[in-house]
């Protein structure tokens, strides 16, 4: 079992990592194309792209999937084939349906929904023009990408994960493809990231059809909205709709208050806040992917002892990557972003100002993956009504959070309320299953959180001793920026290895434990 479970957490991560790794690829070239403070294109497609983006979270791998895949699974231990094949077409239809009208009405709505999540740009007519030209080409990419999720629950469900996981390289492809050919042909080149992304939605849904045909799990829509699946679906998806969408919806509120700031601070969270999920899309997605069905398929079974051990193997690992990761990006901050974005329209002052907000948002990096984590230990049991209320408690301390610190740290204050919402929202997730007995931590806690605080510790010092000061990074050339990175990432991979194993954590303890 355990076995199993690193096997296919690798196997999303390291899919996923070539998705991480190609969307740096895609933000290189977007940053060359529109920078951030230079014009308002840049504001201008991230604020329209955020907006389907957001949708997609909810109708696609978020809320729905999370709702989707422990039904599913149920199905799929507890009935025959042909009934989980027919929950899958009824589900197809009245999902279609919906998308259909919810994208025709964001297509017809899009002026409106620029004016409410982005009101500063009323003062900037052109900017405000072009976010509503944008949002209405890639608003269809909500419907694609939704099926596109629909179809990873079940790949994943049937221990599939390899081709759910890079199915998103397709999509940084495509906006790559578009920024570098389409781009130039066109007279507002920004467009071309708007139609990167609505060819992107056809191209996945179609990469992922041969395998769902490969498990005989192919939809044939059908409409009856009277499933008894298709039912359940939608009652735990309604409130899985805030719970899973915190992080999202505190994300529009920064966006919205960004939006007065000056020119280039919707850009400088984008681009921190990319490299912050790099980490957290990697090992925290990737994690939270595999250990879903897992649960779901402990809880449908009524294997309650296995279910808490199975989180807390989850949790172990999370703090193991977790922590050291935070440091890393905390000291790294400059140098990546210097290394990675500092070409053509992004210059040293959007280097530093999205260097401020990467370090803002790297501190909250542990509760992030913490609530990727806890979060499946609810929607395994199909109970979505706690993380919402847990998650309304979390968006009200972001929403405070960002009004008391938008004033004096501008754009970085509404990064750091982000982290320190993620941070609320995990405590409060984490005492819920403590406190109904659901997760009970296996012993060995206190010194295992210790050696990895004095490892990452010393890791960040050694990092910051040798990475020095941000304008030497700047005036470098490309080629040494590149090499001392590379360098400096190694290093700190090669020394936090070495001081856990020296403080006594073997690769041993990180198997999934089972007590008699």
């Amino acid at each position: 079992m355990t076995r199993k479970l690193i096997q296919s957490t690798a196997v999303t991560g390291g899919m996923t990592l070539v998705s991480r790794i190609t969307g740096l690829a895609r933000d290189v070239v977007f940053a060359g194309l529109i920078g951030a403070g230079a014009g308002v294109a840049a504001d201008a497609f991230y604020v329209a792209f955020r907006i389907p983006n957001f949708l997609r979270r909810i109708f696609g791998e978020g809320a729905f999937s999370q709702a989707f895949v422990p039904v599913f699974t149920e199905y799929k231990t507890r009935a025959v084939p042909e009934e989980a094949r027919a929950f899958v077409d009824h589900m197809t239809g009245v999902l279609g349906v919906i998308l259909f009208v919810v994208t025709l009405i964001g297509v017809l709505a899009a002026p409106v929904l620029v004016m409410v999540l982005a009101p500063g740009f009323l003062d900037e007519p052109h900017k405000y023009d072009l976010t509503v030209q944008m949002l209405r080409i890639m608003f269809p990419y909500l419907l694609f990408i939704s099926f596109v999720a629909m179809a990873a629950g079940i790949l994943n469900t049937y221990g599939k994960f390899g081709a759910a996981a890079f199915t998103p390289v397709l999509l940084n492809l495509c906006l790559i493809g578009a920024a570098l050919w389409l781009a130039p042909r066109l007279d507002e080149p920004v467009m071309a990231l708007a139609w990167g992304v609505f060819l992107a939605g056809v191209v996945q849904l179609a990469f992922q059809w041969p395998f769902l045909r490969a498990i005989r799990m192919a939809p044939r829509p059908r409409l009856k909205p009277s499933h008894d699946g298709v039912g359940r679906v939608f009652k735990l998806m309604l409130p899985a709709i805030f719970g899973v969408s915190v992080s999202q919806l505190n994300l529009l509120v920064n966006t919205l208050l960004a939006s007065f700031l000056v020119t280039g601070s919707v850009s400088w969270l984008y681009y921190s806040d990319r490299l912050m999920e790099f980490p957290l899309g990697v090992f925290g997605i990737a994690l939270a992917t595999v250990i879903l069905p897992s649960l779901s398929h402990k809880h449908a079974t009524n294997s309650h002892e296995e279910f808490s051990h199975l989180l807390d193997w989850a949790l172990r690992w999370v703090v193991l990557i977790g922590l050291p990761a935070s440091v890393a990006l905390v000291v790294l901050a400059g140098p990546m972003l210097a290394t990675l974005f500092h070409y053509g329209a992004f210059n040293a002052n959007d280097v530093r100002m999205s260097t401020y907000a990467l370090m803002a948002f790297s501190i909250g990096l542990l509760g992030f993956l913490l609530v990727k984590v806890l979060a499946p230990g609810f929607y395994a049991r199909q109970d979505t009504k706690t993380p919402v209320r847990i998650g309304i408690v979390a968006m009200l301390a972001n929403i405070v959070l960002s009004l008391v610190l938008v004033y004096p740290l501008k754009h970085v204050g509404l990064a750091l309320a982000i982290s320190l919402a993620a941070f609320l929202n995990a405590a409060l997730l984490y005492r819920w299953l403590r406190k109904h007995d659901v997760y009970r931590p296996l012993p060995g806690w206190g010194i295992f959180l210790l050696r990895i605080t004095i490892a990452s510790g010393a890791m960040g010092a050694l990092l910051a001793w040798g990475v020095g000061d941000l304008g030497r990074w700047l005036a470098a050339p490309t080629a040494e920026r590149v090499v001392q990175l590379t360098l400096w990432v190694a290093v700190g991979l090669a020394a936090y290895a070495g001081l856990i194993f020296a403080l006594g954590i073997r690769p041993a303890q990180m198997l999934l434990r089972r007590q008699d």
